[in-house]
């Protein structure tokens, strides 16, 4: 390709709406434009780029024992319905309705279409195992689109479906798919973590998230450096402290003016944060719900909807906290409240406190010599916050450590949540009926190439790992002009293109400064310049784009040269 023809409008300035690495650097060096709000146009350089992570995740899922298909992005109400997600998804899900007013879904994903075509054809024992994967648009009406491909409404993915006779199946199918995964990411050239994760709105009962390492990731996770334990922040088991053991005090109220977050409150009595019970409120469904942690503590919305599951979950307003309790919010407390028939969760740390501080439901004042049971009754005990960093590994014990990630993919073992809400059935070799065990998969194929920039990238541009790279390499004549460096660029760009090394020839009539620009900022993996050193030395300069460094390579051997450093990177 020569550059003068490729379609990869360059910026110098970054877009200002471009909040993070990869959508500035994707932007700027010509691979995507804005739609609008999460929607991008793929130009040339990111087609190539996709390509290449669509035909590496092809390659691992027909060895892993996958077959391709297509299905519709356009899915009809009922099969939702059937399944019981319509309702439940939520405002993320795109809807319409055809001129008959009956009504579709764009797919953001695809368990009720695939499941309703397993169920149609697949009837004995002797069909399954199944595996069965399309590389499709999906599409989620976010509700903050933001991060350029990090967070979009429109994305491109990767999701196989596997089914299965029974568990036992199932977790074949799984380990065959974590293991594709993890050559998937690895052929990529990225360094990442599986790591145990919720499974969401897509359910079941074991879940892994494939997180790039980066931090800029929105994800956090944990991990041990001594054994292979690691998971997201959202799930990862507490193991709660013990509080100090001492003699109980009797229950007083003090005032505390004005103070109604924990720092201020702590400051005022000159105490630790450990020391207060932070309450909070959480509107699920129709009921308000307590939820105490640990002053020095972070709730965890994920454990806490598992424990309380509900349709609607949010934060309940001070308006309704007020209409609640007939206090305001900040001096609120356990104390009372399941007089209100509120109903309280505590962490397990909070059941070992005592003397502790906690909301004295009047304001301006502050309960002191708290003891949990003593002076109010919780519903249950459970692991509700997040794990922090420092903390015991749950495996080994061992000191845990934390990252930032950005999710790229993730498995699901679904076991019979679908297959038994749109009745997937097949008879067994002792002709009994039995629900199909299924497992889901996915990979972000947008997603993983903006995760590929925000982990490979310096002040300069983007640097792409050799396998994914739109082209392995350019070829930048100093000037085009002289006759003798673009004779020589004209027959090196040829013998590179019969070789198979993907290259781009810089023939534009530009400085070379410009051209050196626009090489860094797009990433090629090599960078090979004609030059002084080529008409005085017949030398060429290469440079890895990777760790900048440079050397002069003889003409006869620099396509081999090349060939070692695309193997290397």
């Amino acid at each position: 390709m020569y550059f003068s023809r490729l379609y990869a409008p360059t910026l110098r300035e970054t877009p200002a709406e471009a909040e993070v690495v990869s959508h500035q650097l994707l932007v700027r060096a010509g691979f995507i434009r804005k739609s609008s709000a999460g929607v991008y146009t793929y130009l040339p350089l990111a087609q190539k780029v996709l390509q290449k992570i669509s035909s590496i995740i092809r390659e691992e899922m027909d060895r892993a024992g996958g077959q391709e298909i297509m299905m519709p992005v356009i899915q009809p109400a009922e099969l939702w319905l059937e399944s019981g997600r319509w309702h439940v998804y939520g405002k993320e899900l795109f809807r319409l309705k055809d001129r008959h007013e009956r009504d579709f879904c764009l797919g953001p994903t695809h368990e009720e279409i695939i499941t309703d075509l397993v169920r149609m054809d697949v009837s004995s024992y002797r069909q399954l195992p199944l595996l069965l994967y399309q590389i499709q648009n999906k599409y989620r009406d976010e509700r903050r689109p933001r991060f350029g491909l990090m967070r979009g409404r429109e994305f491109i993915m990767k999701d196989l479906y596997s089914f299965d006779r029974g568990e036992e199946g199932l977790n074949l199918s799984y380990q065959k798919m974590y293991d594709a995964y993890s050559a998937i990411f690895a052929r990529c050239g990225l360094k990442f973590r599986p790591v145990e994760a919720d499974s969401g709105a897509i359910g079941g009962s074991g879940s892994h998230e494939f997180m790039v390492i980066a931090e800029s990731g929105e994800a956090q996770i944990v991990y041990c450096p001594d054994c292979s334990y690691a998971a997201n922040v959202e799930i990862a088991p507490c193991l709660p402290s013990e509080n100090e053991k001492q003699p109980a005090q009797p229950l007083t109220k003090v005032e505390t003016p004005g103070r109604t977050s924990v720092e201020e409150v702590a400051q005022f009595l000159n105490i630790a944060a450990c020391q207060i019970i932070k309450t909070l409120f959480y509107q699920a469904d129709e009921e308000v719900i307590a939820v105490l942690v640990r002053g020095d503590r972070t709730n965890n919305e994920i454990k806490l909807q598992r424990l309380h599951p509900s349709l609607t979950f949010e934060m309940a307003s001070a308006d309704k906290i007020k209409e609640i309790t007939g206090c305001e919010p900040g001096y609120v407390g356990p104390v009372g409240l399941d007089g209100k028939n509120i109903k309280i969760y505590a962490d397990e740390e909070i059941k070992t406190m005592v003397n502790a501080v906690c909301g004295g439901n009047e304001k301006d004042c502050h309960f002191v010599n708290v003891v949990p049971e003593r002076d109010f009754n919780v519903a249950t005990y459970a692991d509700l916050r997040l794990i922090e960093e420092g903390e015991p590994c749950p495996q080994c014990k061992t000191t845990l450590k934390k990252a930032r990630g950005i999710e790229v993919g993730q498995v699901f073992k679904l076991g019979t949540k679908y297959s038994k809400a749109l009745n997937a059935i097949y008879i067994d070799e002792n002709g009994k009926e039995n629900l199909i065990v299924m497992g889901c998969y996915g990979i972000g194929v947008s997603r993983t190439m903006a995760a590929a920039v925000e982990q490979n990238n310096d002040a300069d541009g983007i640097v792409w790992p050799a396998a994914i790279a739109p082209y392995h390499a350019v070829i930048i004549p100093v000037s085009v002009s002289d006759p003798q460096l673009w004779q020589a660029s004209l027959e090196l760009y040829s013998k590179m293109q019969n070789s198979g090394i993907e290259v781009v020839l810089d023939d534009r009539n530009e400085r070379a400064g410009v051209k050196f620009k626009d090489a860094d900022l797009i990433g090629y993996p090599v960078r090979i310049t004609l030059g002084k050193k080529f008409t005085e030395e017949n030398v060429i300069e290469v440079k890895i784009r990777k760790d900048k460094n440079v050397s002069f390579v003889p003409e006869n051997d620099i396509i081999n040269y090349v060939k070692d450093i695309l193997r290397k990177y």
